[in-house]
């Protein structure tokens, strides 16, 4: 991605590996193999695969001999990567990976020419509209299914709720709509704008929800999350600094107690070719 693009820390990345395997729609990713059945050799292009997270979730649950390409600008990040490969195929078929550092909004068709699959997982939401219609561009014409999982929509739900919730919640999406230079970016309306990009387009999308549900066995993320939340919300709306000082310490506190809920809400879009 371009150099303005947040960075993105491994030690998030790690901490959040769980639950995005959890929730990873089940129903796409049975529909994906059942439309690369026949497919004997797999070449997957990750777009922005960070240390990885997508290739040890997915390569395990395709059968048949896997070559994955991962793109990211984090040259540290794709070391990660490299270190931690996925397992073997589903039906113990070897998985062997690449790495290439580059800007992925700038891919040109020879780079995904091999593709037989492309992936993305929590990035959509860190384009700009001309990025994405760059991104969403070459993967239709690369005539191939596109796995794109785990795009945030806005919605959050924590339980118990407090009178707060909405105001944060509303701040929090005006602030990933922000200008990161001079990028602004999709952030919740991503997802949609992706799906709507490439079935004008002429291709298939299919729609499914992957929440994260964090409870007491994911205290420690709901806790980040909860703090990179809170933050990003007092920085866009400054008059929330005092209601939110009380507001975190009741949330930490029910966390800390095992009573607290958190909901976040994603979705994942699989895009199939025109027939």
């Amino acid at each position: 991605m371009s150099a303005s693009t947040v960075t993105v820390s491994p030690d998030w990345l790690r901490l959040r590996e769980p639950a995005d395997a959890a929730a990873r729609s089940l129903g796409l990713r049975w529909t994906l193999g059942r439309v690369l059945a026949d497919t004997p050799r797999h070449v997957v292009h990750d777009l922005g695969s960070g240390t990885g997270s997508m290739g040890r979730w997915l390569a395990p649950r395709l059968p048949g001999r896997q070559h994955w390409v991962l793109h990211d600008r984090d040259a540290a990040l794709l070391a990660v990567a490299a270190a931690h490969p996925p397992a073997a195929a589903l039906d113990g078929a070897a998985v062997s990976v690449e790495t290439r550092t580059g800007d992925l909004t700038r891919l040109g068709a020879d780079d995904v020419a091999d593709a037989t699959l492309i992936t993305a997982s929590a990035l959509l939401d860190m384009l700009t509209l001309e990025e994405m219609e760059r991104v969403v561009a070459r993967c239709v014409q690369a005539r191939c299914p596109v796995l794109l999982t785990l795009s945030v929509t806005g919605r959050v739900r924590l339980t118990p709720g407090a009178l707060l919730d909405a105001r944060i919640e509303t701040a929090f999406n005006d602030h990933q709509r922000r200008r990161a230079g001079e990028r602004a970016l999709l952030g919740p309306d991503a997802a949609a704008a992706a799906r709507d990009l490439a079935r004008g387009r002429g291709a298939r999308v299919l729609v499914a929800a992957s929440p994260w549900r964090l409870g007491a066995d994911a205290a420690a993320l709901a806790a980040e999350w909860l703090t990179g939340w809170l933050a990003a919300a007092v920085e866009q709306r400054p008059d929330l600094l005092d209601p939110v000082a009380g507001y975190a310490g009741l949330r930490r506190a029910q966390l800390a107690g095992g009573g607290l809920g958190v909901l976040v809400d994603h979705v994942d879009l699989l895009v199939l070719p025109p027939r």
